[in-house]
């Protein structure tokens, strides 16, 4: 199904194209992003119409009939492939997720890697059938079988990684895929479904461009049967409004405001390096990130204090510049929204420990920046800015710190830091989130299922329940004798 010969010429800056039933197709009217970190143009995507939606759910419910009956092993060679592929243009790739999404090339390298880790580890994941009860009369089957098609809805932080996480499970159980990229970084994905087309037959794997009318057209429609979307809370809630008319099934991987508790246990500027990198990394804008930082108060002024140390270390810039750990927030609309946390500062008599909006440079750059103790009831704390800001907030007591934790609506991530493991196991398993970590945070693994509580998500991506979930479940009753009956 394709050779990495085949795509050795493949060109990742320039020619974006639409990817439908195996073609490279272009569009009457385009659109273009901006390089987040100078706010120069990139160049010309698609923009699809309704017509290009009908031709690539068309596609792929056809190409659907064929893929649904390959083989297991074949499925998994053609991801395989295509994940070799995707490494041998990893430096590429990384520097056009760069240019799109503005993230340092050094982390834009690591996505790349993720994403190939993604692909191949979920190939080793396979949905054999279920032999559940079994006796001298019956036999009890459960078996997975492919919903039909699928269309993955990937966010503009982490564009390689997100869709890859999407592909594998979709194309390994039988499903033909569609993605639809965020409109703020559509190169890479776009180039995604053209390497596809060397491992993939038509309508397989496909992407389609566009502007914000793409995504409700797609979760309208009546052809695909599931929607997997990574996103915010409230984007999901009109996804979920939207596949309900046709009763598509969903996964919604939403936004978070994760805290972190660190108690008294801890080496204190480890622990504040630690915490820092993991609340900005990639400028704040992971759905995982930390938001919300709880420090027991016996340690409070000497972690804050290493906490600023650790900021102040953090270099911002263009992702391209040599020893840049941070770049710009990914868009003018998302920027914007960040400021307005800035704008609370004198209305709620703020207390910046470090930080603030950088007006110097061109692009939509803001510094890491610490709140001290806002009030528990300020937006800072209550909402998740999606950005390089974030409250330190103090604790006491072990009970009223895991109220305060969990005391969101929101329930995707959340992270203890302590040297004494009782107390951390028995603090993490009283936070309501999806995912925890003790003495870390945002680590994942593609075998392990992730998802949220309460409004940060329904249902799982990853492990062998994220591939169930691209699956029709099927229980067979086998009788052994007609006569017995």
């Amino acid at each position: 199904m394709g050779s990495l010969s085949a795509i050795a010429k493949l060109d990742l800056f320039s020619g974006f194209y639409n990817t439908i039933n195996g073609k490279l197709t272009g569009t009457e009217k385009t659109r273009h992003g901006v390089n987040p970190a100078n706010g120069k143009p990139n160049p010309e995507v698609p923009v699809s119409t309704p017509q290009d939606v009908d031709s690539a759910v068309a596609a792929a419910k056809e190409a659907s009939k064929t893929w649904a009956k390959v083989p297991w092993a074949d499925r998994k060679k053609a991801v395989l492939g295509y994940a070799d592929a995707l490494e041998q243009h990893a430096s590429d790739f990384a520097k056009l997720l760069t240019q799109e999404q503005g993230k340092p090339i050094a982390t834009a390298e690591l996505e790349v890697q993720v994403g190939v880790q993604w692909l191949r580890e979920l190939a080793k994941i396979e949905l054999s059938e279920e032999i559940v009860q079994e006796d001298n009369e019956k036999q009890v089957i459960v078996r997975y079988t492919p919903l039909g098609v699928s269309v993955g809805i990937v966010p503009w932080n982490f564009p390689i990684h997100l869709a890859c996480g999407k592909i594998a499970p979709s194309l390994l159980t039988g499903n033909p895929i569609i993605i639809k990229p965020s409109p703020f970084t559509p190169y890479c994905d776009l180039k995604l479904g053209e390497l596809g087309r060397s491992f993939f037959p038509p309508g397989v794997l496909q992407v389609l461009s566009g502007d914000d009318n793409l995504g409700p057209w797609l979760t309208a429609h009546p052809g695909p049967d599931k929607i997997s979307f990574t996103g915010s809370s409230a984007t999901g809630k009109l996804v979920m409004a939207s596949a309900a008319k046709t009763l598509k099934r969903v996964t919604l991987e939403l936004g978070g405001n994760d805290p972190a508790i660190v108690t008294k246990n801890v080496d204190v500027k480890a622990a504040a390096a630690k915490v820092g990198g993991l609340a900005f990394f990639n400028s704040g804008q992971v759905c995982l990130a930390i938001k919300r930082i709880y420090v027991h108060q016996s340690i409070y002024d000497e972690f804050r204090q290493a906490l600023v140390d650790f900021t102040k270390t953090l270099k911002i810039g263009d992702g391209n510049e040599e020893g840049i750990s941070l770049g710009p927030v990914q868009n003018s609309m998302q920027f914007e929204k960040v400021k307005t946390f800035f704008s609370d500062i004198e209305k709620e008599k703020w207390n910046i420990a470090v930080g603030g909006v950088n007006e110097e440079k061109p692009g939509f750059f803001i510094t890491p920046t610490i709140i001290d103790k806002p009030a528990e009831d300020s937006r800072i704390v209550t909402e998740e800015p999606f950005g390089p800001i974030v409250p330190l907030l103090e604790w006491n007591d072990e009970a009223d710190v895991i109220a305060r934790a969990n005391n969101t609506k929101l329930g995707l991530g959340a992270s203890v830091w302590s040297n004494d493991m009782e107390e951390a196991g028995r603090i993490a398993r009283k936070l309501d989130a999806g995912s925890v970590w003790v003495n870390t945070h945002i680590e994942l693994d593609p075998h392990a299922p992730f998802g949220g509580h309460k409004e940060s998500g329904i249902g799982y991506e990853w492990g062998v329940g994220g591939l169930r979930a691209y699956c029709n479940l099927q229980t067979l009753f086998l009788k052994k004798s007609a006569s017995e009956l």
